[in-house]
Parts: C-alpha cells; sequence; structure tokens
C-alpha cells in the first residue's frame, strides 16, 4: 500500500555489477541467536542499535520510523537508527561492496525497506540473513494462505528472508467536478484521452509510480498474463509487449504536454490535479486522495477509483543483510512492526494509510478495535470496492519495460 513510497527498481549498473561479481549464492552465516528462542533474541537485541535503511523522502514515513523507534526503545531496550534513503539500490550497493571486500560481520546496514528487483538480487547473491521471519512472534497474527504476497515478493519467494509490514493497490483519482465517470479500462482510457487531450499523465519511469502505470497497462493489453510471471525471456517481451507499445503510441499525443514531459512522481500530479491541469491521477495508497483532501492539496470533489478487473498491488518489506552488526534488534524492530499497535497506527489515513499485513480473524477483540476505530476518508474504498488485487509481474519484466519505454518515450530530465 498506499502508494509504494520509496523507489525499489534497481539501476542497470548495480544489476550488471551483481550479475557480473561472480559471488556464489552461499548460504548466510549462521546468526549470533537462534530467531525461533525468542527469548534469547530479546536478550541478544537490548542495548543493540539497529541502522534501519529506509526511504525518507515523507515527513509521514518518517515521522512513523521515528515512532517505531520509541517504541523499541521504551519496551525493549532497542534504539532505532533511520539512515535515509532516496533510492533502495544505496543499501543494496552498500552491502555488495563490504561482502567484495570480505566484511562478512559487523556490516553497516541491520534492516533494508525492500522490494522486487533489489530482493530478488540480494537472495540470489546470498546478501540477506534467513530465514528468520516466519519464527518472529506476530507472524501469527499473518494468514498468508489467504494473502499470498506476504510470501512472494514480485513472485520471488521470501523464503523466510524478508517480513511483510504494509500492503499496496493502485488506485486511481478524478475530480467528480469535472469528470463525473472516468474511464476504468486501459483501453477506455486511451479513448478518453483522445477526446479529453492533454488531461491525463504519468510519472515518468523509471519512477515507481510511473513503472508501475506500464505494468498496469501491460496486464490489461498483454495476450498472456501468465507470462509475467516467470523470468522474461526476449522471445516473450515481444510477444508480450507488442500491444503496450502500440497503445502508448496512441496514448502518447494525448497526454498532458502531448507527452513532450512527464511528471516526476506522484506529489507532482497531485499538484496537476489541483490546478486543473489533469482530470485522471493514480497512487500507490488507497488513502492518498483522502489524504491529500485533509491536507487542502485536492478539493473534496475528487474520489477514488479502480479499473475493472482489479489493480496491482503488494506487500511492502524488511530484510536483515547477512552480515548485520544487529540481527536481534532488527528483528524485534520488524515483530514490533507486525504488531496490531503499530499496524494499526500505519493503516490510519492520519499516519501512513497503508493497508496491513494482519488477519482480523486471529486478532483479540480489543485489537480488532483499534482498526475499527480507525477513521475512513472522504475518498477512500473499501475493501471491497477495492476489488481484486493482481499480482506483480516478476522483476525482470520492470526493468525491461523502463528500458523499452527510455528508448520509445523517454524525456530528458
Amino acid at each position: 500500500m498506499f502508494r509504494r513510497l520509496m523507489r525499489q527498481s534497481l539501476p542497470l549498473s548495480l544489476a550488471a555489477t551483481l550479475a557480473s561479481a561472480g559471488f556464489a549464492a552461499a548460504e548466510a552465516p549462521a546468526a549470533e541467536v537462534d530467531p525461533a528462542d525468542w527469548p534469547a533474541v530479546l536478550a541478544e537485541a537490548e542495548g543493540q542499535t539497529v541502522y534501519w535503511n529506509a526511504w525518507g523522502g515523507a515527513e509521514n514515513v518518517n515521522a512513523f520510523i521515528d515512532w517505531i523507534g520509541d517504541l523499541a526503545q521504551a519496551q525493549y531496550g532497542v534504539t532505532l537508527e533511520h539512515v535515509k534513503l532516496s533510492d533502495t539500490a544505496e543499501a543494496v550497493s552498500r552491502v555488495l561492496a563490504e561482502k567484495g571486500a570480505g566484511k562478512d560481520a559487523g556490516g553497516a546496514i541491520d534492516l533494508i525497506w525492500i522490494n522486487g528487483e533489489n530482493f530478488a538480487a540480494m537472495k540470489r547473491q546470498g546478501l540477506l540473513f534467513g530465514p528468520w521471519s516466519e519464527d518472529l512472534p506476530n507472524w501469527q497474527l499473518t494468514d498468508p494462505e489467504t494473502n499470498a504476497a506476504l510470501t512472494a515478493d514480485f513472485t520471488v519467494p521470501t523464503s523466510g528472508m524478508e517480513s511483510p509490514w504494509g500492503m499496496a493497490q493502485l488506485v486511481f483519482y478524478h475530480d467528480t467536478a469535472r469528470l463525473p465517470e472516468p474511464p476504468r479500462s486501459m483501453a477506455a482510457l486511451a479513448d478518453w484521452a483522445a477526446e479529453n487531450p492533454g488531461r491525463f499523465t504519468y510519472p515518468q519511469p523509471p519512477d515507481f509510480l510511473g513503472s508501475t502505470f506500464l505494468k498496469q497497462a501491460l496486464i490489461e493489453l498483454t495476450p498472456d498474463p501468465e507470462v509475467l510471471s516467470t523470468p522474461v525471456t526476449e522471445a516473450d517481451y515481444e510477444a508480450a509487449t507488442a500491444p503496450l507499445w502500440d497503445w502508448l503510441d496512441a496514448l502518447t499525443p494525448n497526454l498532458w504536454r502531448q507527452g513532450k514531459a512527464y511528471p516526476q512522481n506522484a506529489q507532482r500530479m497531485i499538484q496537476l490535479m489541483a490546478d486543473n491541469e489533469i482530470d485522471i491521477g493514480f497512487e500507490f495508497n488507497p488513502n492518498a486522495a483522502s489524504n491529500a483532501i485533509a491536507n487542502f492539496q485536492l478539493p473534496e470533489s475528487v474520489r477514488s477509483f479502480v479499473l475493472d478487473g482489479g489493480s496491482l498491488g503488494n506487500a511492502s518489506f524488511v530484510a536483515i543483510p547477512y552480515n548485520a552488526n544487529a540481527k536481534a534488534g532488527a528483528m524485534v524492530i520488524a515483530n514490533l512492526l507486525l504488531s496490531p499497535q503499530a499496524q494499526a497506527r500505519m493503516a490510519s489515513p492520519d499516519e501512513l494509510g497503508f493497508g496491513t499485513v494482519l488477519a482480523m480473524e486471529k486478532l483479540s477483540d480489543d485489537d480488532v478495535r483499534l482498526f475499527d476505530e480507525i477513521p475512513v476518508g472522504i475518498a477512500t474504498l473499501t475493501p471491497e470496492e477495492l476489488g481484486p488485487t493482481l499480482p506483480e509481474p516478476h522483476p525482470s519484466w520492470m526493468e525491461k519495460l523502463e528500458e523499452g519505454w527510455t528508448a520509445r518515450y523517454g524525456v530528458a530530465p
């Protein structure tokens, strides 16, 4: 949920480095403490400082991480330091460099907010500690059997090396005062844009939200969506993406500024909507429109909607590098993130508005009430209205899509 708040794709230079570095996908060194022995984990964690590398580009995210740190210190004597990133790949590069230098213990990073290509690359190259996540006490409050996103990150099995902490789903929004009934499919969107040129746009890939829009369109337009769940091949790529490029060729001249410029990010899309330059926006946070209305960034006539057939969704995870200095403390933070108290706070539109990863039927009545008391935003869809969540393609598809889009439509920043 929530918008995927951090850039998760792996830069081509880093991807090439990982591919050529020659590291064997070895098992991580044994943990200092058994994750299944939780009292021992707590004893080891007390007094540790956990360096959590996480996106630092939003005040509400930073404030939530600060709150988690206060909780960890008060309850477990664990100090949390938020290392603010603009790109997850910065942390991946650091761990990669440490492994290349033979620093297999005492690493600088204890916890990473991670997803997609970055997780797949770190898992493949033996850069992650684990398994550990399914030994967390609060893991018992989740239901991976009914929520497959908790154990597969962009189709890659987590294998107990990641712990989920928030759900996201792509949601569109429109101003009902200008557009009472929005288009609800990619085909209808292109037709509407042709009749209303300049009134739609999307962030320029490789911005995460812009790349997500491409994936959403690809899932709807490709003749065989099943192929997207496997690593991309040249033959599959050409056949799967041909309808997408045809669709974008028709759409692009009808975009805002005729596709000769693109907004940099989701926040810029909100500004364009507020300035009456576009009529449709989208975010990876179902509460985004309500939050923007509450912050007086959008008018109260804005409402959310989803496309027919469902929209992309996934979980956000935290992972522990294989050489982390404070593995026990990192597990304590991950377990706190799964607590009903933290999940309810995170789910509130006044905080982050992320979807919870917990299963309500596994919670106590008192914990369920924490969620029942969360205010619902004026433009927030109910879980029933959000409809089905579509699985993410294999992470290799996003890299190829970004390359293909940049070659065809990319503009100078």
